[in-house]
């Protein structure tokens, strides 16, 4: 943690100050060059942050203790402090309430797998998109997060696994997700910086691997065409959740502007362009939109563009918000629209439901704070 004392009284709407993982190597350098002080020191720096996971310039013996309060002033400041974490699933589980320098809630959630690490990252404080069954949704938008409090979430995890912090002993972060609270594409600009901030190789970035990324989107048509073009290759999510527009219109309100040929069509050209298979995620809930006709037309949707093998099919139960009216599919129902699936060759998987005990849902226990 931060050598600086931790002060979280900002006023809304006020601007995140600027922090080491805002700025690419180069931008260190010039930013300790204007401040006088040799270029070096980004690398150094950077090191201290990216490789060895520590913000606490006191510990830092290879500067200057002179500097110290200086550098921690200027490439370090608070910008989210714990509010509190969440276990389940015998601790590998790990849901982690922050509040930001202004006072604003967001959440991560760390899942520790036999075979691999995931972290679940925030990339807005709320959401726009106003899904009606999303907690976050409809909470509406408080505002973006910064390239550095998105990357602050990431080297929160990786250093909790590396101090084994969660059971299984030491171990590294190897996935990001940006499936937690927030339209990542709403917030470009920041997650693009925040996704270099996580690829690239020490000392610029943590150096996880671009096909260790994922990032969610509920169709923003212009945004994932600007992805296309970046020629990366972390994986594109796209949250359909119904592959007719007449329901999407009303599940995932974005779908009134760019409908689902639009949207399909977008993703697969990002396919083709990356060579990275798309996930098309897909909440089942019940009486909504998991009748067998919905599963047909969505194989058919897919397979009318070039054949299954570009995109792979993830199906979601529901976690429920408290006092919704929206709720899960019977099991019956989940594995019929299963079988319609892969009986017309679409790759699909029910995801791995965990966190219900402990909010799991994003935005839930924001939500519950807030209250």
């Amino acid at each position: 943690m931060s050598s600086l004392p931790l002060v979280f009284n900002a006023p809304r709407g006020a601007k995140p100050p600027r922090h080491l993982a805002d700025l690419d190597l180069a931008g260190r350098r010039t930013a300790l060059a204007d401040k006088g002080y040799p270029a070096f020191r980004a690398t150094q720096l950077s090191n201290h942050y990216f490789s060895r996971l520590s913000d606490d310039v006191d510990s830092m013996t290879d500067i200057p203790a002179a500097e110290r309060a200086d550098l921690a002033s200027e490439f370090f400041p608070p910008l989210l402090e714990v509010v509190r974490h969440l276990t389940c699933d015998d601790g590998t589980t790990r849901k982690t309430l922050w509040k930001c320098f202004d006072g604003v809630l967001v959440e991560s959630v760390l899942m520790r797998y036999p075979d691999r690490t995931t972290l679940c990252v925030s990339s807005q404080a709320g959401c726009g998109m106003a899904c009606p069954f999303c907690a976050t949704g409809q909470a509406g938008l408080t505002r973006n997060l910064s390239a550095a409090e998105i990357v602050e979430q990431v080297v929160a995890a990786a250093r909790a696994m590396a101090r084994g912090e969660i059971p299984g002993g030491p171990g590294r972060l190897s996935n990001v997700v940006f499936m937690g609270m927030g339209e990542p594409l709403a917030n470009y600009n920041r997650l693009m910086s925040a996704v270099r901030r996580i690829t690239s190789p020490a000392p610029e970035g943590l150096g996880i691997s671009q096909r260790g990324v994922t990032v969610s989107t509920v169709g923003l048509v212009p945004a994932i065409k600007r992805l296309t073009a970046e020629n990366m290759h972390v994986r594109l999510a796209v949250s359909l959740h119904t592959p007719d527009d007449e329901l999407r219109d009303t599940l995932v309100p974005v779908n009134n502007r760019w409908k689902v040929d639009e949207v399909l069509d977008a993703a697969k050209d990002y396919a083709e362009h990356t060579g990275r298979r798309i996930s098309i995620e897909y909440a089942l809930i019940r009486d909504i939109n998991d009748q067998g006709w919905r599963a047909d037309l969505l194989a058919k949707r897919l397979r009318s563009r070039g054949g299954p093998g570009w995109v792979h099919v993830n199906l979601i139960p529901l976690n429920p918000t408290p006092g919704s009216k929206w709720d899960a599919s019977p099991k019956p129902v989940e594995r019929e629209f299963v079988r319609r699936m892969k009986a017309a060759g679409i790759s699909t998987t029910v995801r791995d439901t965990r966190g219900q005990e402990i909010d799991g849902a994003c935005g839930q226990l924001a939500a519950k704070e807030e209250k």
